[in-house]
């Protein structure tokens, strides 16, 4: 006991007087500016389940949403509970998500949604991406520009934005509320201001350079030149004002009116060709979902322009390949190098194939009937080698982000919903006076007069935003999808291996360690986690491998719904929206802990 008391005592006297953090409670200051880095200590872990899990799913009867932004999931929620539907909730989280968000999503941005209407059994799926302006050809960027591509900075970069078409085309159709409704949260977010969070002030602190070079974005994201403060609070009143005239005056309001106006000023000011007739005759489409089998299971993605067919291809050459080579994924689990190096050797081919083909249908022939049989991916079965990893036979891809949310409804309707601006703040180039970033999705076009995704006028270009639908008979089940440019047919793919194969559940999947490869340097990107366990024997097999943290793989959310035979169908012609009622069976949710979102239910 003496011994105990008397080290004790000399600890005491060794300590300086002010041991505390200079950063207690987290709070940041000049010199430690985001404090949490710079902690070291290890994570808990959980007392049931899968234990490297960060958080329970969400379960719900009423509805649920999930978000990578807490503020746009609540929103969402609000909407819910209120009456509105999963079309109206998803809508009103994209607005708050366009506030909270420009560094990855915004007014000006485009969206792609998978919509599952239970009345009618059916999935529909809307593609509200721009088209390129009528003054695009590839001589104006060689010839008029100077350019040898088209340009990821500056309105040049920005085909018509098709963002609030796709809005429109979601509450026309299948909404039971209005802008007025759904945008009211989002505007008065922007009026009021909202706290900055980790992962945003980490993109607004990259990004400061680009944004110093347009006056107005600097004055709109910045405070005298720099980044704003971790947890300081932003506020947008010029946005709010967009979402009070779209509130008042709908989609016209964006694409014949001030907003209008707006755009058409800022980009031919600054050397673009954009028109007033480009943003007025622009609307979206409702297309037909794509699909494939995996494992008894139907995969939805949307069709081209979209990559998500990719995604589609890769699940097939997983399945069909497989016992090719004597691998069992679910057998091998994903501890093992060969797991990682089947599906990277499967993800390079599909890759090949979307950097070969892809573009618009409009423009370009895309055999995704022939891509997408399961007899053409047992003919690329040879091209795997399980000893040694092979250089993709075509380059190419971009990296860019967005956001992706889903929500769920007491009726049964469930939205798998992707919005974006691309780059991180997008074209750099901001819409003076109504603080909304243009997108930069032109950069995706070609100059190549041999690509499907050379640039044309009223063209769409490749895109890299996806929404993912899972049906089993003619009954749905889960909604999904992950953000992150050109990681997600990859990605995708990855989560339906984890909950087909392995069996994880909603939130797990996305828990799990995840890799991404570039189709562009051949490089493997693997959690540290994953590398630390599987990285060298990958190394052994050829692979140039790293290790990198989660912002690399993007983020994920998703919805399943298991219905209760116990309970019968509703008659949705005696049910009043005013109803509290809960749906025919359980919504379980979840979210990324990469991002900054969450799940939330009713």
């Amino acid at each position: 006991m003496r011994f105990i008391v008397f080290l004790s005592l000399t600890l005491a006297v060794a300590m300086p007087a002010n041991s505390q953090s200079p950063n207690a409670f987290g709070i940041p200051s000049k010199e430690v500016p985001t404090p949490a880095a710079n902690i070291v200590a290890a994570p808990g872990s959980r007392a049931q389940g899968w234990l490297g899990q960060g958080r329970s799913e969400i379960i719900a009867r009423h509805g649920v949403v999930a978000t990578s932004d807490y503020l746009a999931a609540q929103a969402g929620l609000e909407i819910l509970q209120q009456g509105g539907n999963a079309i109206d909730a998803a809508v009103a989280a994209g607005a708050v998500l366009d506030v909270t968000s420009q560094n990855d999503t915004g007014l000006a941005g485009d969206l792609f949604a998978l919509v599952y209407i239970a009345a009618e059994n059916k999935l529909y799926a809307l593609n509200s991406a721009g088209w390129a302006p009528a003054g695009w050809t590839p001589e104006f960027f060689k010839e008029q520009l100077g350019l040898e591509r088209v340009p990821g900075r500056g309105v040049n970069a920005a085909t018509v934005p098709g963002a609030v078409s796709g809005y429109d085309a979601l509450l026309s159709r299948f909404g039971t509320l209005g802008f007025k409704e759904t945008f009211d949260r989002a505007a008065q977010i922007a009026e009021e201001g909202w706290g900055q969070s980790e992962r945003r002030h980490r993109d607004l602190v990259s990004s400061v350079a680009k944004l110093r070079e347009d006056d107005y974005s600097a004055q709109v994201f910045l405070e005298d030149g720099e980044a704003p403060s971790l947890y300081g609070i932003i506020r947008n009143p010029d946005l709010a004002s967009a979402l009070r005239l779209i509130q008042e005056g709908g989609r016209d309001a964006f694409y014949r009116g001030p907003i209008a106006d707006a755009i058409v000023a800022k980009v031919q000011r600054d050397g673009g060709v954009m028109t007033h007739a480009d943003l007025a005759e622009f609307e979206s489409e409702w297309v037909d979902p794509i699909s494939t089998t995996y494992h008894g299971y139907d995969i939805y993605q949307l069709p081209p322009p979209g990559q998500g067919w990719a995604a589609l291809e890769m699940l097939n050459i997983l399945e069909v390949c497989a016992p090719v080579h004597g691998v069992d994924l679910a057998a091998l689990g994903p501890s093992n190098p060969d797991y990682w190096h089947f599906m990277v050797e499967a993800k390079k081919l599909a890759y090949s194939d979307l950097q070969a083909y892809n573009g618009d249908p409009k423009f370009a022939d895309v055999p995704l009937a022939q891509l997408l049989d399961k007899s053409y991916a047992a003919s690329l079965c040879d091209r795997i080698d399980m000893a040694s990893a092979a250089e993709p036979s075509v380059k190419g891809g971009l990296d860019g982000g967005t956001i992706y949310l889903t929500t769920a409804d007491r009726w049964g309707n469930m939205v798998s919903f992707i919005h974006s601006i691309f780059s991180v703040y997008g074209s750099g180039a901001t819409i003076d006076p109504y603080g909304m970033m243009l997108h930069n999705r032109g950069v995706a076009f070609s100059l190549d007069p041999d690509s499907p995704n050379v640039v044309a006028p009223r063209k769409r270009p490749f895109h890299s935003i996806i929404a993912g639908f899972v049906m089993q008979g003619d009954e749905p089940l889960m909604t999904f999808g992950n953000m992150g440019g050109s990681v997600q047919p990859e990605t995708h793919a990855q989560h339906m291996v984890n909950v087909i194969d392995h069996g994880m559940n909603i939130q797990m999947t996305t828990d799990a360690a995840r890799f991404t490869h570039s189709q562009n340097s051949n490089t493997l990107s693997l959690e540290h986690g994953l590398y630390n366990l599987v990285g060298r024997a990958l190394e052994a097999k050829g692979h140039s491998v790293r290790p990198v943290n989660g912002g690399a793989v993007g983020g994920y959310q998703g919805i399943l719904f298991t219905r209760d035979p116990n309970l019968p169908l509703p008659i949705y012609s005696q049910q009043s929206i005013a109803e509290d009622h809960p749906v025919n069976g359980i919504y379980r949710a979840g979210s990324d802990h990469r991002k900054d979102g969450q799940a939330v239910g009713w």
